[in-house]
């Protein structure tokens, strides 16, 4: 994965800093949303920062 591939062009947030995100407790879209403002402005990254979300949670309690 390309951690500095831009997932949220309205803000500017990039795959690794999801998972930054992650990796500090954010566990769920809205906590991510708090942390990083990702997904606050449009909106039309949401489903992929969701999906970030599930992979690094994922990855983190394997």
């Amino acid at each position: 994965m390309d951690f500095d591939k831009v997932v949220c062009n309205c803000m500017s947030i990039t795959n690794g800093e999801i998972k930054e995100a992650v990796d500090s407790g954010a566990d769920t879209l809205e906590k991510v949303q708090e942390m990083t403002g990702a997904g606050t402005v449009c909106g039309v990254c949401c489903d992929n920062i969701q999906h970030l979300i599930d992979q690094f949670v994922a990855e983190r309690n394997q």
